[in-house]
């Protein structure tokens, strides 16, 4: 899958160097081992990596609470399972 949101809130939240990194990084396409490296140790230094598991789980909560009402059928089961293979995949 794509790393969306930690990479945009590692951007916003950056200093302008950081900000110049994520831009040639993109631009370019830097897929290197250093590049890499950097790109995890700049989300991690600014949260976005923590905050992306947070928000991920905050709304799988909101699904959940949204299927409760629903009376348990197979299809309810089936999009329970989506919502937890989703979350699974973030942690």
């Amino acid at each position: 899958g794509k790393v969306t949101l930690p990479v945009i809130l590692a951007y916003r939240r950056g200093s302008k160097a950081e900000r110049t990194f994520w831009k040639r990084a993109i631009e370019d396409n830097v897929t290197d081992d250093a590049g890499l490296e950097k790109a995890i140790g700049l989300m991690t230094r600014h949260g976005a990596i923590a905050d992306t598991i947070g928000r991920a789980s905050h709304f799988g909560e909101i699904a959940r609470d949204a299927l409760a009402p629903l009376e348990e059928t197979p299809q309810k089961s089936a999009l329970i399972d989506v919502i937890d293979f989703c979350i699974s995949r973030v942690n």
